[in-house]
């Protein structure tokens, strides 16, 4: 009887040996892969529009805002709340798009120019030196993960009115102005006269 049953006893031993092994291997292919970082996958990349720009930018700043989201809520529910050191930069200058024939006019070797206001031609944050310090979610509220994106956002238009209180138009006008009185000096203009819309 006892050899009978041996093979049927062997046979179950080996098979949770199989399993014990394969369950091992699993898991130690596993632990080493974890450990193997980032996977990256190549996409395509799609060209969603070309846009001529005819701008003279003749300005930047640079500069750092600390940013500070609460989104309170009644007592039990707790707040959500982000921290963020917000690096930005801010760029303006003159669109020559907004030049109209009669804004040129040239008498000898004097030329007038109608200049377009300034304005503020582009204003984005520094990836890698914006950084949120401090995230809390309250203790009944669901994460929110567009939270973060609101406060990016709220920082760009901080820094765009931060550069503008602090006078970049007018810096960026100025210097259009001398940028343009060289290049057109250089090209044998003697006077470059600048009129205001």
């Amino acid at each position: 009887m006892f050899k009978q049953r041996f093979p049927l006893f062997a046979l179950v031993v080996v098979a949770l040996l199989f399993g014990l092994g394969l369950l091992t291997g699993l898991f130690i292919l596993r632990w080493t892969w974890a450990g193997s970082g980032p996977k990256i996958y190549s996409t395509a990349t799609i060209l969603q529009q070309v846009k001529t720009l005819s701008q003279l930018v003749t300005v930047q700043y640079v500069l750092e805002k600390i940013e500070v989201y609460d989104d309170p809520k009644p007592w039990p529910m707790g707040e959500n709340r982000v921290l963020m050191v917000a690096h930005g930069t801010v760029k303006a200058g003159i669109d020559f798009a907004r030049l109209e024939p009669g804004d040129l006019k040239v008498s000898g070797r004097k030329l007038s120019i109608r200049l377009p206001p300034a304005q503020i031609l582009d204003a984005y944050l520094d990836e890698k030196q914006t950084r949120v310090v401090e995230r809390t979610t309250g203790l009944l509220r669901a994460f929110d993960k567009d939270l973060e994106q609101t406060v990016r956002q709220n920082a760009v238009d901080d820094i765009r009115r931060g550069a503008r209180n602090g006078g970049i138009l007018k810096d960026a006008d100025e210097r259009a102005r001398a940028q343009l009185t060289n290049l057109f000096q250089q090209l044998g203009f003697q006077e470059v006269e600048f009129r205001t819309r």
